[in-house]
């Protein structure tokens, strides 16, 4: 049984800039995560990026969903990761804005 967890995290940048942001950090992701984290991605359309994260154990499912004015990310928690829902949004939404706040140096 998953627990579903939605972050909206609002930014100024436009979709496109948001979406291009997104795409050349995406190779970042593992090592912004705990636990040696594997992560696998795929985009399903030009502002769906779908998210497969393994680590200490776990399997969690994400879709992250780039908009205008915010990205939505939503996550399905397995099990005992649905009892740290509210760190694990904190989280989230943290490295969300990091994310997206400074274009990436080459």
């Amino acid at each position: 049984m998953t627990t579903p967890l939605v972050v909206d995290i609002p930014h100024q940048l436009g979709r496109e800039e948001a979406r291009r942001r997104i795409a050349a950090r995406t190779d970042d992701l593992a090592r912004r995560l705990p636990g040696k984290a594997e992560v696998d991605a795929e985009w399903r359309g030009e502002d769906d990026l779908q998210l497969t994260v393994r680590a200490m154990g776990q399997t969690v499912g994400a879709r992250v969903e780039v908009g205008d004015t915010a990205i939505r990310v939503r996550l399905d928690l397995p099990g005992m990761l649905g009892f740290m829902s509210g760190v694990i949004e904190g989280a989230v939404r943290e490295q969300g804005i990091k994310f997206l706040s400074a274009p990436k140096k080459d």
